[in-house]
């Protein structure tokens, strides 16, 4: 049961990494956030009870210790990208790469400092007491993840109030996702302060994610808090994905079209390839049609059915009079138009313009 939820979390957030991996490619944005979330996701993956049990054939308790490094990187890159969106990113930017760096560093050096390590799962509850290192090392581990889950949770918060739409509910809906963190962090040091002051500690194995209070603050919280994260960081993203696949379907459609304006008219070609989005190559072909249907002659007076009559009339510009005609009213039609667009836009006040930069 365990197995399959920290698989099925781990695998979900590796996949959305992926996509905004695939997507970054294209918009040259949101790197940063994807690998955040494959490595949040393969925190989750090696986590997984037969995960660690691989794990420990080469190095005891290896498993958790690669788990722990990963969900540090994760929050890193998550709360680098949340400030980023709210627009702090410029604040404090050293300090966290250093704390990140440092608690890297202390978290690694007292795993390995740590003799005795359980082989498969790796649960430390019989430990503490009697291996400081180890304290130190859930100390650095919570006191970290605590800090980079404060600061995407104040940032979030303050997305909510100034954002709107999609925007504002991931937001949201990130926030609740660090409520469920900073729950599973004080269940960490709760567990640490009871088996320090135990004198028998006793390993607990939970039965399932949800199967007593502790077993839900230590599995069950972490998994929901990172499909609430996951959820959260996606959301922002949904509306550009929709509109970028509104926009393939329009490419699609108008691809006949397009295929046989540049065929007739290749002059019309664009050659700079600067079309860096879905958007932008929408827009391109559309102008590409447009200046195509110009040079035919098809001016917006026409209707649809006669203006496909115009377009498929011969294989190259016609040279007879009707159609040179044609072509030159409608040439003429449109230089006109953009004329007395130029001569209003010259005629308006300027006083209270709206930035271009906006």
């Amino acid at each position: 049961m365990i197995d399959a939820l920290f698989f099925g979390v781990g695998l979900f957030a590796v996949a959305i990494g992926i996509w905004r991996a695939l997507r970054a490619r294209r918009t040259g944005a949101g790197r940063g956030l994807a690998i955040s979330l494959i490595a949040l996701g393969l925190a989750f993956c090696l986590l997984a009870d037969s995960a660690q049990a691989v794990e420990s054939e080469i190095y005891p308790s290896l498993g958790r210790l690669l788990s722990n490094l990963a969900t540090m990187i994760a929050a890193y890159g998550i709360s680098v990208t949340v400030a980023e969106i709210g627009g702090v990113a410029h604040r404090r930017r050293r300090t966290r790469l250093g704390v990140l760096l440092t608690a890297l560093v202390i978290l690694t050096a007292s795993f390995f400092a740590t003799r005795g390590l359980p082989t498969g799962v790796g649960l430390f509850d019989e430990l503490y007491r009697s291996n400081p290192t180890l304290i130190a090392y859930i100390v650095v581990y919570t006191g970290y993840l605590g800090f980079a889950v404060g600061e995407i949770a104040v940032v979030s918060v303050g997305a909510v109030r100034a954002g709107t739409g999609a925007f504002r509910a991931g937001m949201g809906v990130l926030f609740v996702g660090c409520l469920f963190a900073f729950a599973y962090l004080a269940g960490k040091i709760v567990d640490l302060v009871r088996n320090v002051a135990d004198a028998h500690p006793v390993a607990h194995v939970c039965p399932g994610a949800f199967a007593t209070p502790d077993c839900s603050l230590a599995v069950g919280f972490p998994a929901i808090s990172v499909l609430l994260l996951v959820v959260g960081l996606t959301l922002p993203a949904l509306p550009a994905a929709g509109r970028s696949v509104r926009d393939a379907r329009t490419r699609a459609a108008l691809r006949p079209l397009h295929a046989h304006v540049v065929a007739r008219y290749p002059e019309v070609v664009r050659l700079d390839g600067a079309a860096t989005n879905s958007r932008e190559r929408l827009l391109t072909v559309m102008s590409e049609i447009n200046d195509g249907l110009l040079l035919a002659g098809v001016g917006p007076q026409l209707s649809p059915s006669a203006a496909a009559r115009v377009l498929r009339s011969g294989e190259g510009p016609s040279r007879d009079e009707g159609e040179a005609g044609l072509a030159d009213t409608a040439f003429a039609a449109e230089v006109a138009r953009l004329r007395a667009i130029a001569q209003a836009f010259r005629a308006e006040p300027t006083t209270g313009a709206a930035s271009p930069a906006r």
